[in-house]
Order: C-alpha cells, then structure tokens, then sequence
C-alpha cells in the first residue's frame, strides 16, 4: 500500500463532511475524465481476470414515468473471458461478477461519484488492505486497486460501498452487486445451471412523485432502520420470473438496508435450502418458512416439472411479530413493552407520531412472483449430499473457556458494541486477535437481562469481514415471550456464515477462524443505519 493507515485516516475525516453532503443530495452531475491511483498494481500479481469498475451517477427507468437518479458501477473485462461480468444493463444493481476459487482477480475501482467511497467484498476472504474498510475510501477522481486470489468455495457472496457514517445511502442509492464464486466440487454435482441458475436480489425502496429515490434520515428511522414502501427483485418492482417445467437454483441476497424477511411459498410448499452465506450445505434441508436478514443469502432447489403450464407460485413474506423488530420500552419503567406490536411499524413515538413506512415490518406481502411459461425437460434430480464441511470444535478454540462476548445494546440514541461505538485507530485488548487462530464469540443482544434505562429491543445481523463461521447454538432468555416463537423455526444455521441474525433476548454463539491475512477486519451490525450510527468496530489481527 502506498498510503499508511494514519494517512487514510486523516484524508478520512477531511472529506467525511463531502460524503455525507453528496450522499444526501444527489447531485446530477458528474465529471468525467482521468483517474488518479492511491495505490499502485503489484509488479509480482499476475491476475487471470482483471476488471475496471467505475462507480457514476446514472438515469435509470425502474417505476413508469420518469427515470430515477441513481449512482450505480459499470464494469469492463480487461483481461478474462466474457462471462466474468454482467452488467445488469437497465438497473440500478452493479455488476455481477463471476470467478472461480482459485482465480487471482485485479479490480480496478475508479470513484466518478461527486462523494468518497469504497466496496467490500462481503463474504471473501481477502487481505485487509484489499476488504474495503473505510479508512481506504477514495475521493471523486481516485482510483483503488484491488488484488486477490479468489480463497472461497463456491458461493453467493456479494460487494457494496463501506463508506463511514452512509453506507446505508450509499448501498440504497445502487451502489451493490453479487460476486458468484464457482468451484470443481460444486460443478461435479451438476446442480441447475445456465437459465436456471437464477440470483435474485431483494431490496425495498421509497419513491417521491417524481420516481426519485426517497430516503429519510430521521433519527427515529436510523435507529429502527429504514423501511422502503416498495419491494423491488433485482431493480425491478412487481418482479416476475418466467421458468420452465423443470428443477431451478434460486440465490436470494436480502440487499435490503434493515429489512427482514420472512419466506414462503404462498400454496404451502416447502422451502428445499441448499445452500447458504458461505455456499452449499452438507444435505437439503426442507422449512416451512425461512428468515432472511440484511447481508445474508439463501440458495434454494425449486422443481416446477409437476407444476401447469401458466401457474403462478408466488414468493411471499409471512407477517411475524413487530415485538421481534424494533419494540421500544423503557425497562424497568414500562414506557413501551416488548410485546406492543406495531409501535415501531406505525410510528408511534411517545406522543409524536410519525410515519414510517406504509409497508411495515412484519406484515404479509408478495415478494415475487414465478410464472410456469413453457414445457421442458431437464435433470430434476436433488442430490441428497451436497458438500463435505468439516464441523468446528469449540475444545480447538483459542479461547475455548473464555468466549470472546460481544454485548450489543441502543441506548440513548446510540447503537454500541460493548458500549463502544466506532472510532478508527481504537482497538481494545479485547479486539486483538491471534492470526491462524480460532475464537469462541457470543453474540449477547440482551440475554441476561441486565439492561436498563431507555432501551430498543431491536434484531441485529451481525456480519463478520475476513473467514467464514460457523453457528455454534442460540440462547433465548425467559423475557422473549411469544415474538420468537414467530420467527425461531426460520433459521438456517448449519454451513458456513458470514452473517447471523441475533433476536432480542437472544445469544447466539459462533466459532470463527481467523487464518492467512493480519491487519484490521471489522464487525458491525449489518442493519446500515445501526452500521452508520457507529455499532460497528475493527478487530485486529496480529
């Protein structure tokens, strides 16, 4: 790296006041022109696919009328064949990319927005330098150079902007893609392909009268999460997918910025999951219902062979309890309970009101829709095993008797991790890490029941940079009443993670490794407005 991390960090704090005032008016404009590179390519990096991406406003037609401004990456194939990039040409969505584990890849990322920003590559296992922490955020007119080998088994992972304090109106306004990892195991199960591999990315979004994005930085909003009036699949509102008679492999990302979803076949169907964060699991597995938090993914089997011609399967969100997202209370004093449903979804705040989303969480509605459009024969057979994975073992932890406990808490209008909210340069003892170890890590999100004073029962995703983890075993304290009851029977837990769903009430247990790369690796709530509002920090490997 050509820049130091102080370095960074200074440039940091003198462009944070551009960030926020470019992300917050979306400006029209855009310049044009040469880039300047804030780190050099390596002499000794010999990539087998190198990519430019270049992140720009854009007119998008999404809604019928007017096209929506949006800021959105477009991608060219340097060096690699065709079928690395596609670039969702009429949508908001970035590129999607498509490697192979074991592919060196250059990005090379050129910021032509009038704000800073940088991605990171949510799910792989990257050196620090090259995951997209904050601190190397590039200015209008600055390049930044991306190498690595591609380390992750076959997958669906995805990148977005990590830009401090709004990344959540970064990745809202389209700054996000997916990045598909192939591998030789996967492909020897000859699982759907080709048209029938289908990335379905799940996102809600609000409009004004003119189709512009709408977006709400209300303090209230941020502590909840923003919650758009409208869900859109792959950029597209009303979204239809047409298939044929036979089996599908469907990868859901929820992109949304706080939203959770609670998936279902409307007829009843069951959900078949294959696969998850961190690609397939060792066997299908069948639910009636599964939940998707912000930052994770899902891969389904679907077999239409047996289903008529011109059926319509729908894709829904099943209402669960609001309780389980964002009941406020005063504890102890009894402003608010837990099981007061709907008082974050309507907007209620003490003696105010204000509106929040005329598709509140919780509540039953469409995501999308399949449409039986043509007879075809094809390979509908599931394998009944899918991947080897090889289970953790706490007794191999490094801290098998002492778990690392990361305690998340909203109080007084901040959004903490140990109490601490994000500051860069500000490792604890507790935060530092031995590289090629593995940690024990609690997730406690109310668990013991010793919180107090004004406090937000809120779910919190929790995503991990650098390895994937695996889910050790959930906790639910005696305070959870009914709301968990709603939501308990949809977690995907087996295989391999990036991103855990911690319920209020609830400690969820996890084994990480922490091999290759030293350097900092964040941690942070992937609800974006939690995320800006600072409930993220950086564990440091060493």
């Amino acid at each position: 790296m050509k820049t130091t991390t102080d370095l960074q960090r200074r440039k940091l704090l003198k462009y944070a006041a551009l960030g926020i005032v470019g992300a917050a008016s979306y400006p029209s404009w855009a310049q044009t022109g040469g880039f300047v590179s804030v780190n050099a390519p390596s002499a000794d990096f010999l990539p087998d696919v190198e990519i430019e991406l270049t992140m720009n406003t854009a007119d998008v037609a999404i809604l019928s009328g007017n096209k929506t401004h949006v800021w959105k990456v477009t991608g060219k194939i340097i060096k690699g064949s065709s079928d690395v990039l596609d670039n969702n040409e009429g949508t908001y969505l970035a590129p999607t990319l498509r490697l192979k584990k074991g592919q060196k890849v250059r990005l090379i990322l050129n910021n032509n927005l009038p704000a800073q920003s940088i991605l990171h590559w949510h799910g792989l296992h990257v050196p620090a330098n090259m995951d997209g922490n904050p601190m190397y955020a590039v200015n209008h007119g600055e390049t930044y150079i991306y190498e690595f080998e591609i380390l992750n088994r076959a997958g669906t992972y995805w990148y977005h902007a990590h830009t401090h304090s709004v990344t959540a109106r970064q990745v809202y306004s389209g700054l996000a893609g997916l990045f598909i990892v192939s591998d030789d195991q996967e492909q020897a199960l000859k699982l759907p392909h080709g048209d029938q591999d289908v990335a379905l990315v799940i996102q809600d979004r609000s409009f004004d009268s003119q189709n512009q994005l709408a977006y709400s930085a209300h303090m209230m909003r941020r502590m909840q999460g923003f919650l758009g009036e409208q869900i859109l699949v792959n950029g597209r509102p009303d979204f239809v997918l047409p298939v044929a008679t036979r089996a599908y492999r469907l990868r859901l990302l929820n992109g949304s910025n706080s939203r959770i979803y609670k998936l279902a076949w409307d007829d009843g169907t069951p959900l078949t999951v294959i696969g998850v964060d961190g690609g397939l699991l060792e066997r299908p597995e069948q639910h009636a219902y599964v939940m998707l938090a912000p930052g994770e993914r899902l891969e389904l089997w679907m077999d239409f062979s047996e289903r008529a011609l011109g059926s319509e399967p729908t894709l829904r969100s099943l209402q669960f309890d609001v309780a389980s997202h964002g009941g406020m209370g005063m504890m102890g004093g009894g402003m608010m309970g837990g099981g007061h449903r709907g008082m974050m979804g309507r907007g209620m705040m003490g003696g105010g009101m204000m509106s929040v989303s005329a598709l509140p969480s919780g509540s039953d509605y469409p995501i999308l829709k399949i449409r039986v459009a043509k007879k075809e024969q094809g390979n509908n057979t599931l394998p009944k095993v899918l991947t080897p994975i090889t289970a953790l073992r706490i007794k191999d932890a490094a801290n098998a008797g002492n778990p690392k406990t990361i305690a998340l808490s909203m109080r007084h209008m901040s959004a903490l991790l140990n109490g601490r909210s994000y500051k860069m340069n500000d490792i604890q003892p507790d935060e530092m890490i031995p590289l090629n170890s593995l940690q024990l890590i609690e997730f406690d999100n109310g668990f013991d029941g010793g919180m107090h004073g004004m406090m937000m029962d809120m779910p919190h995703p929790m995503h991990l940079h650098g390895e994937q983890f695996q889910v050790v075993k959930r906790e639910m304290s005696s305070r959870s009443g009914d709301s968990y009851a709603t939501v308990s029977s949809g977690f995907i837990d087996g295989g391999w993670k990036d991103t855990v769903l911690v319920m209020p009430g609830e400690k969820v247990t996890i084994l990480k490794p922490f091999n290759d790369f030293k350097g900092l690796f964040m941690y942070h709530c992937h609800n974006l407005e939690h995320e800006d509002m600072g409930m993220m920090r950086d564990f440091l490997i060493k």
